[in-house]
């Protein structure tokens, strides 16, 4: 078990023929991810090479889904046409999109939050990491890599890891993959002001899932996502979590790194954060380098 992916999800990338797209589809090819198609409108009938590896590319998604069974979409589209790219994955039904784009117009994409509502599809991101479920060869090759992670830090285990941070998700896998343990899926949600995903919904999902036994979730200033998460998990989470929270030292009503990490009106600050996680139970670390061990104090281990 896991969440959202695992080595039997089949994957299609929009962008691939592209210089980004097409390194990070194949580290995920050389990952071992089923990657079997690629969007590029315009250069359908093409292949993709990458090694041994030729995936087919295709003018839009809905062909591409028809063709090959993909269900999940990676987006590695420009910001002016990344929030039309989502749309045309979601209107070829599938079951999940990962956007890793950064600099999506906002406007862009309350567009798509609205067009979404109701649609079976989920949307991780955009300007996220991506999704990263380990699997059990050699450098926990074999997994579902869809994304910019680095694969090798990862290893196969029972730690589910969320965070609004990419740098920060991967210092926390490469604390526990360290200590000796190892991840179930590790999840970067993104952080924008308005994302598809939310901490809840993954910790929603995490503790329902039996391979995860404990979470470290990750978050930073600005929104209430992380105490709505923290109230949920007070209630109702079964399972132990630690947690850190970035921008303790980020002055008022300036937007630090992401978009979506900024203090205004009193909201949204380091300190309600970490009080709220404190009062869930969650046992939270005062710097990044001591995640592994706030897991491991949550955790009993």
């Amino acid at each position: 078990m896991s969440i959202l992916v695992n080595e039997d999800t089949k994957v299609l990338v929009q962008g691939i023929t592209g210089g980004f797209g097409g390194r990070h589809a194949g580290l995920s090819l050389d990952y071992g991810t089923a990657l079997v198609a690629g969007v590029t409108p315009g250069k359908g009938g093409q292949s993709f090479t990458h090694g041994d590896h030729k995936v087919p590319v295709y003018d839009t998604v809905s062909d591409a889904v028809r063709e090959t069974g993909a269900t999940t979409s990676a987006i590695f589209v420009p910001p002016p046409f990344a929030a039309d790219a989502i749309l045309e994955a979601v209107d070829a039904e599938v079951d999940l999109i990962v956007a890793i784009t950064e600099g999506i117009p906002v406007m862009d994409m309350m567009r798509v939050k609205e067009y979404m509502r109701g649609s079976k599809t989920r949307l991780i991101g955009p300007n996220c990491p991506g999704v990263v479920t380990p699997g059990t060869g050699s450098d926990s090759t074999g997994g579902c890599r869809i994304g910019i992670a680095p694969g090798y830090i990862h290893k196969k285990g029972n730690v589910g890891i969320l965070s609004r941070s990419g740098t920060l998700t991967y210092e926390a896998v490469w604390q526990v993959t360290s200590l000796g343990y190892g991840q179930s899926t590790c999840v970067g949600i993104g952080g924008d002001p308005i994302n598809g995903t939310s901490h809840l919904d993954i910790i929603k999902l995490f503790n329902e899932d039996p391979e995860t036994e404990a979470i470290i979730m990750i978050g930073e200033i600005g929104g209430s996502a992380e105490e709505e998460a923290a109230a949920w998990i007070k209630e109702n989470c079964k399972k132990p979590v630690a947690g850190f929270i970035a921008g303790a030292t980020a002055p008022p009503g300036r937007r630090m790194g992401h978009a979506g990490a900024i203090v205004s009106g009193g909201q949204g600050t380091a300190e309600a954060k970490k009080a709220a996680m404190n009062d869930a139970g969650i046992v939270v670390a005062e710097t990044p380098s001591e995640m592994g061990q706030a897991l491991l104090k949550a955790w009993g281990k």
